[in-house]
């Protein structure tokens, strides 16, 4: 192919390529224990493996309807009805997408257009941003600090104007671990009460709650509901990231211009695997036992690494565990991450990359979401710094 001279103008300029790869790539060349990027190193079950055989084989391989088979919204209409004691209408307001990350793009794309403001809390994940500022939209970032990484709601109150459209959210959170709490629910009810701002709810790591704790769905709340695009993942419940399948909850008016964009997005998703997940979710055990599952890996993980130079803090949901180097290294966090994956053959995530400024806290976020034996190789090899 001849190099191309043609001048064009990047929507993105500032944009890269995201974290997640970078540090993935640098494991697999030099042979490092991935507990970087978020996905597990265990199988999905082999009765749901089974069900998406059976599936292929009763030849569902052709388009499924733009908002997915309605034996799986279906479904997640009773799931959302059992957990949350809230009522989304399967025809109108659930649509199954390629996975969460598309599902956000779409809501963005759906609502922003130019000189909108968007308040997103860092640190973030890394999709949030670039989308907001691909649509002219302009993000209006809350920072959130160790070791709690709570909302400061005054800051958030002062940011709101006339122009504010959105306000992103992400409980469980990606990267900290840490959850909206009750409190939280009252002041983002009394921040936009009597407004049109939109909520786009990123609860991706839902079930994935740890002691004891409530995972505060915006779908629990009429008030917020009303206002929400809620955003969820099969990759996260099934144990299978790269199957990329999650949907989007909505009330009916917000559904319709969600759908708008979906349809000439990726119009539609995966067939068989929607029928055989339609199948698996009969048994809520499949979703309801996760919280118990990765507390379990949490626990051990955070065992294991009380040996090391690290110290830990609080991981009150998701499968990632943040750690802090801050006393034992004045290196920034992605040189430290990168001489971790050359040096001692662990891959993590350094935190600064999901803060806008690159705010270095010097704070590591590693993936527990393993087995048994991939955790205790990653901390032995950490024992060695």
């Amino acid at each position: 192919m001849p190099t191309s001279n043609l001048k064009t103008q990047s929507k993105l300029p500032k944009v890269g390529t995201t974290i997640f790869s970078v540090m993935s790539q640098l494991a697999t060349e030099h042979n490092a224990v991935n507990l970087s990027q978020g996905f597990p190193d265990f199988e999905p079950e082999q009765s749901l493996k089974n069900l998406i055989s059976e599936c292929i084989h009763k030849s569902y391989n052709q388009y499924a309807p733009m908002p997915g088979i309605m034996p799986l919204r279906e479904r997640i209409a009773e799931k959302t009805a059992r957990l949350y004691n809230a009522n989304y209408h399967p025809d109108t307001e659930i649509t199954i997408t390629a996975g969460g990350t598309q599902a956000i793009f779409t809501a963005i794309a759906a609502v922003i257009k130019e000189g909108d403001e968007v308040i997103v809390f860092e640190p973030a994940y890394d999709c949030y941003i670039p989308t907001i500022q691909l649509f002219g939209g302009i993000a209006r970032m809350v920072q959130m600090e160790p070791p709690n990484f709570k909302i400061d709601w005054g800051i958030v109150k002062k940011l709101i104007t006339n122009k504010t459209k959105l306000i992103i959210l992400n409980s469980p959170h990606n990267p900290s671990g840490s959850i909206l709490s009750e409190k939280d629910i009252k002041e983002l009810i009394n921040i936009t009460k009597n407004t049109d701002i939109l909520i786009l709810s990123d609860e991706v790591y839902e079930h994935l709650i740890f002691d004891g704790e409530t995972h505060h769905s915006m779908a629990k709340y009429p008030e917020l509901a009303e206002r929400s695009f809620i955003v969820a993942s099969f990759g996260k419940i099934l144990h299978a990231t790269g199957w990329k399948i999650g949907y989007c909850l909505a009330p009916t008016n917000l559904m319709t211009e969600f759908r708008k964009v979906h349809q000439f997005n990726v119009f539609s998703v995966n067939t068989p695997f929607q029928y055989a997940i339609a199948e698996y979710l009969k048994d809520e055990n499949t979703y309801l036992q996760l919280g118990l599952f990765y507390q379990q890996k949490r626990d051990y993980f955070a065992k294991l690494l009380q040996s090391t130079k690290f110290k830990l803090l609080p991981v009150k949901g998701s499968y990632f565990q943040t750690v802090s180097f801050a006393y034992y290294s004045d290196e920034t966090d992605l040189d430290f991450a990168k001489r971790l994956t050359i040096d001692y053959k662990v891959a993590s995530v350094p935190v600064s990359a999901f803060y806008t400024n690159g705010e270095d806290y010097k704070l590591l976020r590693f993936c527990f979401a393993k087995q048994e034996k991939t955790l205790e190789l990653a901390v032995n090899n950490l024992l060695k710094l």
